[in-house]
């Protein structure tokens, strides 16, 4: 019987001291496809487990139990991990636990269901814009599922579907990225055009810019009710720039039909905005532009043209945190129809996680509203850097260590670790 007893305490402890989690480093030197390591966080979540996320630990780490079907996935998938033990994870938690450690453990347990608001396709399947969206190329490469939508679905209030909204390349003025000047000939800027107004006459509305400002409303909306938004390049500054001008004609006539209101700067409302002020808006239909807040007159080398995040505190700031997880502070830039901010237009307010500080320009802020939170990301493609019409898309599978592309992976994982109803 002593022996017996003895038998069983062994096994005690021996199955207590075996591999019971799986840990995903994030830093540079233990992961090779920092990418798809997000897609296995979503996976795992998707599956009903919980997951951790360790806040400047070896990068941003993930961590979750281990099972042989994760152990196969990461293999799969081509990421890397190790096996850890109980014991093992306790004592790292208890390190991050350090009140001196910028440190802090995050659980994540609920899979963010995910909307991309991006123009839909024409009969022939192409896409009007000629130009791919870095958002849903690092979805589809990480393996994380989301919807499309667009004008439509807002306005049927469709939003309230899902937890985190991503705003496609869109010019939310009305004025289809300015593009009159170098492409009003082009097939696919004409395509563009009908299709939106006849979108907009559908919803009932005479103007597409007014489609646009009721959408941009409803954008709102779900972030004051506790959504997540995340806009990358000329989403960013026409979205202010519409909610700035509502109630007056900000177009030139060769968008809308009628003459673009003599009064329209000083009528802009700088209150109604999320994130910039005292903006000017670029009235020339011709010009490549929308509004100053793009830092559009910056003189630096490309070879030279990096951002640097700010490093926050993990225990007290846990949001930004988040955000800015990576195995590097240098991320380099990349341009865009809206490449940067003009610092001199942001609001006091709003938090700035990635700058050029040397010539005066944002590249990555965030902000609350209401109940939810938004985050701006400028430029096209963090790989590609100067990003044109009609050129191929990204090959992801040449970048899976981009720090640039893992900053719009934390927007999407960040909803996991908030788990609260939102208002309907």
């Amino acid at each position: 019987m002593k022996f017996f007893y003895t038998f069983c305490l062994s096994i005690i402890i021996v199955t207590t001291s075996m591999a019971s989690y799986i840990l995903i480093p994030m830093d540079d030197s233990n992961q090779k496809d920092h990418l798809k390591a997000y897609g296995i966080a979503y996976w795992i979540l998707e599956n009903d487990d919980e997951a951790y996320w360790l806040l400047n630990y070896e990068g941003g780490a993930f961590a979750f139990s281990h099972n042989t079907i994760y152990e196969k996935e990461c293999k799969t998938r081509g990421v890397s991990y190790r096996v850890i033990s109980n014991a093992e994870f306790a004592a790292i938690r208890q390190d991050i636990a350090d009140p001196e450690k910028n440190q802090e453990v995050i659980k994540l347990e609920t899979a963010p269901k995910i909307a991309v608001y991006s123009p839909d396709f024409n009969a022939r399947g192409e896409r009007i814009q000629p130009w791919d969206d870095a958002v849903t190329l690092v979805l589809a490469y990480a393996e994380i599922p989301y919807d499309q939508i667009y004008d439509r679905e807002v306005m049927e209030d469709k939003l309230a579907e899902y937890d985190w909204l991503h705003l496609h390349h869109e010019d939310f003025s009305g004025q289809y990225g300015k593009f009159y000047g170098g492409y009003h000939n082009q097939p696919w800027y004409k395509l563009n055009v009908k299709k939106m107004e006849q979108l907009s006459k559908s919803l009932g509305f005479s103007k597409v810019s007014q489609m646009k400002l009721a959408v941009v409303k409803k954008f709102k909306e779900y972030v004051g009710a506790g959504g997540f938004m995340f806009a990358m390049c000329s989403a960013t500054d026409t979205y202010d720039l519409a909610l700035a001008a509502e109630g007056t004609d900000i177009c030139h006539q060769v968008f809308d039909g009628d003459p673009m209101s003599p009064s329209a700067q000083s009528k802009l409302d700088f209150s109604k905005t999320f994130a910039f002020q005292d903006f000017q808006i670029i009235k020339n239909h011709l010009e490549y532009e929308t509004s100053s807040i793009d830092h559009r007159k910056r003189k630096i080398n490309p070879k030279a043209d990096y951002f640097t995040l700010f490093e926050f505190s993990a225990k007290w700031d846990p949001i930004p945190t988040m955000l800015t997880q990576n195995h590097t502070t240098t991320v380099k830039g990349f341009m865009g129809q809206t490449t940067a901010f003009d610092k001199t237009y942001i609001k006091p307010d709003v938090l700035i996680m990635g700058e050029n500080k040397s010539i005066g320009e944002a590249r990555y802020i965030h902000g609350t509203y209401g109940q939810g939170t938004w985050s701006f990301y400028g430029g096209h493609d963090p790989e590609d850097y100067k990003h044109y019409v009609n050129d191929p898309e990204t090959d992801l599978s040449l970048h899976p260590k981009s720090p640039g592309y893992r900053l719009i992976l934390n927007n999407v994982l960040f909803p996991a670790a908030k788990k609260k109803k939102r208002k309907t």
